[in-house]
């Protein structure tokens, strides 16, 4: 009996704890539940929240929209007023009108992709700056006052020190390159970027940015470098007369410096010396000639108005510039002489010690001339030539016919006659001072010796039987050698 009790019992025992454990299984998993959907409704809120508002650090241009959602955050950027005030470092540079940004309505689509690429799943702390320039913004506004931004900056640069570029240059013949200094003027286009970047912020503070120089290891250097050593290496073959020196970079450039664009400027004193140098040897301006006379006998004449020179300091320039312009090869082209127009006569004479061979021969002492064709003697014949004891005599020197005039007048002053006016049949002057060879149909006294008392007022009296002839054998320009 008691057994059978016992068994009641515990059986029942049994069948209540079974009912309590169910009960609590139920309790927990309606819990747990609950949480989950607590969970997510705080997700879909907290995602919902991230979505619509800005981040709590954002800002635009400068104006805190942390908290806001797109509407609010427009809202305050319309309202937001720029005091316009421009720093450089510490220093204020700008102080412009305070100022209504402008945005509107037709903003809001710009501000909400703002919103959308700062969002992020759970809040964040990041601090974000972001510029945003208005729809309907004022463009000529805005240019003007980057324009005060720009020139502000360059006023500013006028009193501070320049940097100083590394450069390359040639010194007494060594390429050389000089260390860069920094200065303190400002980069002024670089801070006019970062300005623009920023230039709807209520007050913007620009980092110094400063003009760098170029360094010794700059591409900038390195350039130079070489086209100084291409100049250095480069040749010019100058002609003169047929003859052809060849001038070297390396010999006659000694001190130059040259721009990144290939532009040189150069000391051309070495460039002179060269061409004086050539000018000395191989000019006949104002130099002695050698002369073989019709007898073979060879004396020293001075050179007058015949003969010529080298223009040294535009042939310099012409070498400077062949230099410059890598020309390999030319010829000299300035000359001068001492006749009555400077012309340099002889240039292409190169035989006969310059004077060539077609010329004419004046003997004082002989009073006889001869003239010469191709070298061969075409014609002699006596003459008359200025009266020596008075100090007339015809000038002896190398001169040449200056032009020929058929017929002329001839028109001057001798001892004896303050002015005198008589017509010739030829006329072919020599000398810048009016000696020259013509008919003399007035004279009487044609002998060896007339020149002494009775000769001319310097010219050269032809016998008027054999003028013609020679007149028609003399050529302009024709060395005249009187001795």
């Amino acid at each position: 009996m008691e057994n059978g009790i016992r068994e009641i019992v515990e059986d029942v025992g049994t069948r209540r704890s079974d009912t309590h454990t169910k009960t609590s299984g139920r309790k927990i998993g309606i819990t747990i539940g609950g949480i989950i959907v607590a969970g997510a409704l705080a997700i879909g809120g907290l995602s919902y929240y991230q979505a619509t508002r800005f981040n709590s650090h954002i800002t635009i241009n400068g104006t805190n929209v942390g908290g806001l959602t797109a509407d609010h955050a427009l809202q305050k950027l319309g309202s937001s007023v720029l005091k316009n005030e421009v720093y450089v470092g510490k220093e204020k540079i700008y102080d412009g009108k305070d100022s209504i940004i402008g945005f509107t309505s037709t903003d809001l689509s710009s501000v909400k992709k703002l919103l959308k690429s700062q969002e992020t799943f759970w809040p964040s702390s990041k601090a974000v700056n972001y510029s945003l320039t208005p729809i309907k913004v004022d463009q000529h506004q805005s240019e003007a006052t980057i324009k005060e931004i720009e020139n502000k900056l360059l006023e500013m640069n006028k009193s501070l020190k320049a940097p100083q570029d590394a450069v390359a240059h040639l010194d007494q013949g060594k390429i050389v390159v000089s260390q860069s200094v920094n200065g303190d003027q400002y980069d002024v286009p670089n801070l006019v970027k970062d300005f623009e970047k920023q230039k709807y912020k209520s007050v913007i503070h620009l980092n110094p940015q400063y003009i760098q120089p170029a360094n010794e290891d700059s591409p900038i250097v390195k350039k130079q470098e070489k086209l100084l050593q291409d100049l250095l290496d480069r040749t010019v073959s100058y002609t003169v007369q047929g003859q052809v020196y060849t001038l070297k970079g390396s010999d006659v450039i000694k001190n130059c410096s040259v721009t990144n664009d290939g532009q040189y400027t150069f000391d051309p004193s070495d460039i002179k010396n060269e061409i004086s140098n050539i000018n000395a040897t191989q000019s006949t301006l104002n130099k002695d000639f050698q002369f073989k006379t019709h007898t073979g006998a060879v004396i020293t004449v001075k050179g007058q108005t015949y003969g010529w020179a080298m223009d040294v300091d535009k042939e310099t320039t012409q070498i400077q510039n062949a230099f410059k312009k890598d020309q390999n090869a030319i010829t000299a082209a300035n000359f001068y002489g001492n006749g009555w127009n400077k012309k340099a006569i002889g240039l292409n004479n190169t035989t006969n010690n310059g004077i060539g061979d077609t010329y004419a021969e004046v003997s004082i002492q002989e009073q006889k001339i001869w003239l010469y064709r191709n070298g061969q003697m075409i014609l002699t014949t006596n003459v008359v030539t200025g009266r020596q004891d008075v100090g007339e005599s015809t000038h002896p020197g190398v001169w040449y016919i200056l032009y020929k005039e058929s017929p002329s007048i001839l028109e001057g002053s001798e001892y004896g006659m303050a002015h005198y006016r008589v017509p010739v049949s030829y006329w072919a002057p020599f000398t810048n001072d009016g000696e020259g060879f013509h008919d003399a149909s007035w004279r009487r006294n044609w002998s060896s010796t007339a020149y002494i008392h009775n000769g001319s007022g310097g010219c050269v009296n032809t016998p008027p039987s054999i003028m013609q002839t020679v007149y028609n054998n003399l050529s302009t320009n024709e060395p005249v050698i009187v001795y």
